[in-house]
């Protein structure tokens, strides 16, 4: 039996795809990432935004003339899309054999056997359960590895539908995560990515003292050479949190804090729980602490009730603050969100224009402080020799995977994926820093 597997969307959806796979192979199973000749594919969605949901349904669609063609066997939808949407697409997609929720992942194999058998599974579990064990076959490069410490959200903002794809914030137990985290550094992962919909809050549900300091400190005891933190929320940044992530080499001084806006009236309709001038304090703080800081955001534009007045704010804000990244994304006013009901909708052209505006402020940001940075030395981790570019291709401390700039350099010898060495940045091209290996 050959089990293929797909993972869209986000980190913590491969973290889901990967335990999947585990599962499988533990059954038996030959787990594949290739659906061609495949006897089951398995599609692990997301349902967040209108552009996912379309490129899930693009998928369906792709398999779908797989399985007409006599090159696949049965089609299994998970995640987010089927949990949101299984009436739709029990009566809209014909492709799909059967389907898992986001409560169900752990019924992979069960499904899978009953596909075989001719019937059509759908398997909607719990949602506020959280299986614990950290089985998986990950998938990423072998020096990189994602660490989910959550599952679930309850911040229950306005224009999000997560919490109720996702099920209520779950920290898994530090004796997991710890036991999970050796396993890793013991496979010879240098970069540790420490994920959920918000690590600040972990801990805080089991009533037992753990705390996302706490685990840090129990983290860097392992024999990882950077770990990255993906996302802080600013209002549960404590003044403990600061001190761990300053006073340990092993912790990268880049914070990814979705803000999502600045101006107060926004972000209380937004449902966050920061005001602009507590935004401000707590970057001061953080430079403070750590003057090379490299701060990420995520940002919306267009919102109900984001005037003129609320959106120059916003650029005022970003020209002062200089924030080194950040995601700029359109308001979509998603069905089942408090935000789809609110007055005063702003028409998506107008939010289109405001996205590509803040876009443009950011990119100039970008490019001064990629200029800034030529002629100084940084570590790297090398990823590979790109043909196509003709040179050795890597990442900074100051760039997570798949989601900011390369850097592009030469060397004389021969440097294996995954190795750190140090590079003199020496220009900029589309956006990406080139340099050369700084021999010893």
């Amino acid at each position: 039996m050959k089990v293929a597997f797909i993972s869209l969307g986000c980190s913590k959806n491969l973290v889901n795809t990967e335990q999947m796979m585990a599962l499988c192979r533990e059954a038996g199973y030959t787990v594949t990432g290739e659906p061609d000749g495949a006897d089951v594919a398995v599609l692990n969605t997301c349902g967040f935004i209108d552009a996912a949901k379309s490129e899930a349904i693009d998928h369906i669609l792709a398999l779908g003339q797989l399985k007409a063609e006599g090159r696949l066997g049965k089609l299994l939808v998970a995640g987010c899309l089927s949990q949101r949407y299984r009436e739709d697409i029990r009566q809209e997609l014909p492709e799909v054999d059967g389907m898992l929720g986001t409560g169900s992942y752990t019924d992979v194999v069960e499904a899978v056997e009953a596909l075989t058998r001719g019937e059509h599974p759908e398997r909607f579990g719990d949602i506020h359960h959280t299986d614990d064990d950290g089985l998986r076959i990950v998938t990423t490069p072998s020096y990189t590895a994602f660490l989910k410490i959550a599952e679930g959200c309850s911040n229950g903002c306005a224009f999000c539908i997560i919490p109720k794809l996702r099920g209520r914030y779950r920290s898994r137990s530090m004796e997991h995560l710890l036991e999970e985290a050796k396993a890793l550094a013991e496979s010879g992962v240098q970069e540790l990515i420490v994920i959920a919909q918000d690590i600040t809050r972990y801990g805080m549900d089991l009533k037992d003292g753990s705390t996302l300091a706490g685990l840090l400190r129990e983290l860097c005891r392992l024999p990882f050479h950077w770990i990255r933190l993906h996302y802080l929320y600013p209002e549960a940044v404590t003044d403990e949190l600061i001190s761990v992530i300053a006073s340990d080499p092993k912790i990268l001084h880049y914070l990814d804090i979705p803000i999502q806006h600045c101006n107060d009236g926004i972000l209380t309709a937004m449902r966050r729980r920061s005001t602009k001038a507590e935004l401000e304090a707590l970057f001061a703080k953080l430079r403070a602490a750590m003057p090379d800081v490299v701060l990420r955001t995520s940002l919306i534009c267009g919102l109900p009730g984001e005037g003129e007045a609320e959106f120059e704010e916003l650029c005022a804000f970003l020209k002062e603050q200089k924030l080194q990244r950040a995601g700029v994304f359109q308001f979509s006013p998603e069905e089942g969100t408090l935000a789809q009901q609110m007055e005063n909708q702003v028409p998506p052209e107008v939010a289109e224009q405001r996205v590509e505006k803040v876009q443009a402020i950011q990119a100039d940001i970008m490019d001064q402080w990629n200029e800034e940075r030529l002629g100084g030395v940084e570590e790297v981790l090398c990823e590979g020799f790109d043909s196509q570019e003709g040179c050795y291709v890597g990442r900074t401390w100051a760039d997570s995977p798949e989601i900011d700039g390369r850097v592009l350099f030469t060397a004389a010898g021969k440097i294996p994926a995954g190795t750190f060495v140090q590079v003199r940045l020496t220009g900029v091209s589309d956006g990406d820093l080139t340099g050369e290996i700084e021999e010893e």
